[in-house]
């Protein structure tokens, strides 16, 4: 099992058993690898650590850690200009050094996750600060199926074809 992410398409595809595809919102500033962009980052990945287990499933997360609320939309009201982390949190660790890995350009230090976000907030058009926002049902979903070391391919988008040479090249790394 393996996970593409389509910057184009706006798309998280689960390949293997279960296969299954969700709509998702990527950088606001398109992709790129540099610390401080705020751009999604390229190239394979793996899931570092998963993050939520336990907590509710709008459970509301500032570095990482449980804030001891629960989102709701007069909390959404009460802080508009939060980036809400909601829910479940995939970290993800680029695989590739000098692209994804290491020095400026490592998407693990630059703390790009897949995570949720409220039911309000718009996916399947680009708006994040760098990560991968899916609404928190659907991370759910994808959330019970993922683990530790599980191959990400985040991809510029293209055909069929192109993503079917990305989910082997992700396998071929494992």
């Amino acid at each position: 099992m393996s996970i593409i992410v389509n910057i184009k398409e706006q798309t998280l595809t689960l390949s293997g058993r279960p296969s299954r595809q969700w709509s998702v919102s990527t950088a606001l500033r398109g992709a790129g690898q540099q610390e401080g962009s705020f751009q999604t980052p390229l190239g394979l990945h793996r899931i570092r650590a998963r993050i939520g287990d336990g907590f509710p499933s709008r459970a509301v997360f500032v570095g990482r850690r449980f804030t001891g609320e629960v989102w709701t939309e007069q909390l959404h009201r009460q802080y508009p200009e939060r980036d809400w982390i909601l829910g479940r949190i995939l970290w993800l660790c680029g695989c590739e050094p000098g692209w994804n890995r290491h020095g400026s350009v490592d998407s693990q230090r630059r703390y790009i996750y897949i995570h949720g976000t409220p039911d309000c907030t718009p996916v399947g058009r680009p708006e994040s600060l760098g990560c991968i926002r899916m609404h928190c049902d659907d991370l759910l979903e994808l959330y019970a199926v993922a683990s530790v070391g599980m191959g990400v391919n985040i991809v510029a988008g293209g055909a069929a074809a192109a993503e079917q040479d990305e989910r082997e090249r992700i396998d071929s790394v494992g």
